[in-house]
Parts: C-alpha cells; structure tokens; sequence
C-alpha cells in the first residue's frame, strides 16, 4: 500500500475549511453522539432482562433456581443473535449504500431507520416480535459506523484519525452512564415498554442536528495522500479490487474475531452481576459504570497511542500495531474472571475490574482497527471495506453468543478464555496477510497546496 490515509473529493464538494479547523471536532461531537444513542438503543434490551422475567412468552421458571432456565435463555439468546445477524447481513449493503449516497444522506437514513425500530419494540408481544423489530434495528443501526469512520476521513489527518475514532467510538461506554438511569426511571414508573420509546426517540433528535448541519459545505478537500491511495481501487470495479485486496480480509477477521468480545460484555454484563452477585439493574449500576468509565479512557488512550507513536517517529505500520499489540495484552488477565465468585463470593468489584480493563483493552484495540482501513484504502471505498468487516463483527458476534449463551452459567471459563485469547490470535493473522501497513509518514497537504 501506498499513503498512510485518505480524503475523498467528491463533485460538488467544497473545501472552505482549512485542514485544521476546529469544526471538524464538532463533526467528532456529532459522530460520539449518534455512536451514544446507536448503543444505548441496542442495550435496553439486555438492562430490562430482569424485567422480562415477568413477561410470561419469554419462558421465566420461577420454581427453578437463575443458573438453570434453559427457556427463558435461548429465547434471551436467540432475540440477541436475530439481531446479530441482521446487523451483519445490513453491514454488506450499508458501507455500499454509504459510499454511494456520501455520508450525510447515508448516515441520516441509517438513524431513521435505528431510531424508529427500536420504538417499535415497545408494541412486541412475543418472542417472535421482540426477534422482527431487533431485525430492523441491527438493519439501521449498521450503518452507524462506516459512516461515522467514512467522516473521519473526510475531516481528520492520518495522526489524528485513530484518536477521533477513539472520541467518538467511546460513546458507546458514555451510553452506560446515561441509559441505566433512564431506563431504571421510566421503566420503575411504565413498565419496561417505556424504555424503547425513551431511548429510540434520542435519534430522531440527534437525525434534526445531522440534517442542520452545513457537512458537505465545509468538509475539507482532497489531499495528496487521498491522490496516492487511489490506485488502490483503481482500473476496474471498485468493490472487485476490495474482496481482492489482503487488507479486506485482514480488518474483517480482526472484527470477526474481537467483535463478539464486545457483543458479549454489551448483552451479559447485567446478567452476570444480576445471576453471580444478585444484583438487579439499580443496585449493579456502578460497577456497570465503572467497567464504561474504564472503557472510555482505554477507547480515547488506545487511540491517541497510536497517533503519538507516529508523532515520534514511527511509521503508520508500527505505530498501529504496537497499540494493538499492547491492547491485546491487556484483556489477557480475563481468564480470571471466573474464579473472582469462588475467591470473593459477595463482593463483585474484583470481576468487575478485570472485565473493565479487558473492555477499555478492547476499545483501544477497536480504535486503531476500525482506523486500518483508511491507512489502506481511499475514502471513496472505505464505508465498503468497514461494512464487510463489520458483517465478519456480526457473524462473529452471532457465534460467540451461541457459545454464551449454552456455556456462562455451567462453563464460564471456556467463555471467558475464548475472549481473552481473541486478540492475540486477530493480530497475528494481520500481519500475515498485511506484513506493511500505511506508508512512511508524510505532510497531508490539499491537492491545491501539493
């Protein structure tokens, strides 16, 4: 590969902002607010999972002890894999869509579709309509990121890419502080339908910010990295030269992976503190908060690592992956999670504290991986390559769930091995298939200026 990242021209676009404009870190703050609301959507389903044991089609046995409900778990399991799945399959069309469309349309579409689906998971009566309407989320909350990570090229230099994805992505710990509250206040007074409504109509909110908003007047322009890059995916069709590039396959089996890590602390955190300490979702709170505080520093450190390491001298290619490679150490000591219930039976901060450094591991990681495609392609494919990675994510997320949820109540420590272990396994099948990424550093300066 040629240049380290990219910035697309395309027709019609201006570049009245200079390169180092502060609007671009607004652009940062509406990026972290979408990823905040996408996360926070997808979450209520598992912080009402208390609450559904209540709800008679989701198979609760109330004369069986929490560690044995085999029904009521593969029907908890099942809405979470439909959701998966769709979100996989959404990822293969949606980073084409994106690309097509540019990113204020694509990324304003994606949202309408998310925001209104997850309302609507407020009217289900069944198993069945709880699996349809997480269908039609996971289908429009896909789009979310390779948006987000197509204007991240639009707006930020190859130095700074990592660190604004780490801002941005770390919404999804941010949505931790917010959505327990609201969703323990609304639903203490309406029942858990409200808490659908409650988060689903955040997105409506944010989709009027979006459409206000002057992006496609004040994006900045070309660069000369942008120019080097674009053999990439030049002489022939575009998604053709993607699924033939070792960089495709690289990203996406890094997410296929890592992915399900995620998916895993997303939907069974409150599960495991509620089954293993008996805490509901207002006593678990703070050790939820805190596992997302932890994430948060790791997801805006592990990102900004990658950008000082360039700073100093190192090339795109070591810079990334030294901070991968210190990421993927740091979840290692998950494995013993485990055994924190047998050592300290009633007090659930020593697993809660594992669980958050191996998830702030695990952002710092995704910061510096969602990046690899803009050191590798030009922005006019990179909603295309995120989208493909993010449907291995999904597919890898879909899998690990099947081995969660027939394995975290009477095998927790094969689950948790599996997860510690995924990092080190992802990275070392990236440098095989991409020994060199990026190129040596150079000025990001506008075609105009090169």
């Amino acid at each position: 590969m040629s240049a380290a990242t990219s910035e697309s021209y395309d027709s019609g676009f201006t570049s009245e902002a200079p390169t180092g404009s502060n609007v671009r870190w607004f652009v940062c703050a509406l990026l972290f607010m979408a990823t905040t609301i996408n996360y926070m959507d997808r979450s209520v389903f598992s912080f009402i999972e208390p609450l559904l044991h209540n709800a008679p089609f989701m198979g609760w046995n109330f004369a069986a002890d929490a560690h044995h409900q085999p029904v009521f778990d593969n029907n908890f399991g099942n809405v979470i894999i439909y959701f998966q799945i769709a979100y996989g399959i959404g990822f293969l069309l949606a980073g084409r869509i994106i690309d097509k469309l540019g990113t204020k349309t694509g990324y304003a579409l994606a949202i309408l579709i998310w925001g209104a689906a997850s309302m609507s998971h407020s009217l289900v009566t069944s198993v069945m309509g709880f699996c349809i309407a997480r269908v039609f989320l996971g289908l429009g909350e896909c789009g979310n990121f390779p948006a987000a990570i197509k204007a991240t090229t639009e707006w930020f230099p190859a130095k700074e890419r990592a660190k604004a994805v780490g801002i941005f992505n770390s919404g999804s710990n941010v949505s931790f502080f917010i959505a327990p509250l609201l969703i323990t206040f609304v639903t203490s007074r309406w029942g858990w339908r409200s808490a659908f409504l409650a988060t689903g109509s955040m997105g409506m909110v944010w989709l009027v910010l979006w459409l206000s908003f002057p992006y496609n007047k004040l994006r900045r322009g070309s660069t000369t990295t942008q120019r080097n890059l674009e053999p990439v995916v030049a002489g022939g069709s575009v998604l053709g030269k993607i699924l033939t590039n070792r960089g495709t396959y690289a990203f996406a089996i890094g997410k296929g992976l890592t992915d399900g890590v995620w998916w895993f602390y997303l939907f069974y955190l409150p599960q495991f503190l509620n089954r293993n300490y008996g805490l509901d979702l207002s006593h678990a709170y703070w050790f939820i908060v805190t596992v997302y505080v932890i994430s948060s520093v790791g997801s805006i450190g592990g990102g900004t690592l990658s950008g000082w390491l360039m700073g100093r001298g190192h090339s795109v290619n070591s810079g990334r992956k030294i901070a991968m490679l210190l990421m993927a150490v740091c979840v290692l000591p998950l494995v013993f999670v485990p055994h924190m219930g047998t050592l300290f039976p009633n007090n659930p901060w020593p697993a809660t504290l594992l669980i958050a450094l191996a998830a702030a591991a695990h952002q710092g990681w995704s910061a510096n991986l969602f990046s690899t495609p803009t050191d590798m392609f030009p922005s006019t494919a990179v909603s295309t390559v995120v989208g493909i990675g993010g449907a291995a994510g999904a597919a890898g997320g879909a899998g690990f769930t099947w081995v969660v949820k027939h394995n975290l109540s009477l095998h927790p420590l094969l689950v948790f091995e599996m997860a510690a272990g995924a990092y080190l396994v992802s990275l070392l099948i990236f440098q095989v298939l991409v020994p060199r990424l990026g190129a040596p550093s150079e000025p990001e300066l506008p075609l105009s200026a090169a």
